[in-house]
């Protein structure tokens, strides 16, 4: 046999085969192939949906970074905010350095108010407690819980 006789014959047995599986399959009804459209319609709801909560969320991290001052402090800049307080539900206290000053500044809904002004300082001489006698707060406290527990001991073995 020559190659184009088997190969003819390859094809019409192939187109046979194709014909016979054809008509073997059963229909597909009408509504079956409606409510496999209504179910790409509910997954491209459904991814919509998703896309929207996700664009959401975004924002809302967003939001709350500039609420809540998480944003970065950029240096070099002429305005520093150094310190924030909430005092209620729409007011804050904000410490802003500006120059070689610091300005405590009452911020509420549509005003801000200079409550006063004083040389800047650097935050970690602000942020120690107050020293005595050469001993900070924090020396303080544990000298006297020291001196607590020694005088618990004592009295414990007496009894």
């Amino acid at each position: 046999m020559s190659r184009s006789r088997i190969s003819r014959l390859t094809a019409s047995l192939l187109a046979g085969i194709s014909c016979t599986a054809g008509a073997a399959l059963p229909t597909v009804p009408a509504a079956t192939a409606e409510s496999a459209r209504s179910i790409g319609a509910a997954g491209l709801l459904q991814a919509g949906l998703g896309l929207a909560m996700v664009l959401a969320l975004i924002f809302l991290c967003a939001w709350a970074a500039r609420r809540f001052g998480l944003q970065q402090r950029g240096s070099g800049r002429l305005l520093k905010v150094v310190s924030s307080a909430m005092v209620g539900q729409r007011e804050r206290v904000v410490v802003v350095e500006i120059g070689g000053s610091w300005l405590v500044l009452g911020v509420a809904a549509g005003q801000v108010r200079a409550l006063h002004t004083m040389p800047a300082e650097n935050l970690y001489e602000v942020e120690a407690a107050p020293a005595m006698n050469g001993i900070t707060a924090a020396g303080a406290f544990s000298q006297k819980l020291l001196e607590s527990l020694n005088h618990l001991n004592k009295l414990r073995k007496r009894d």
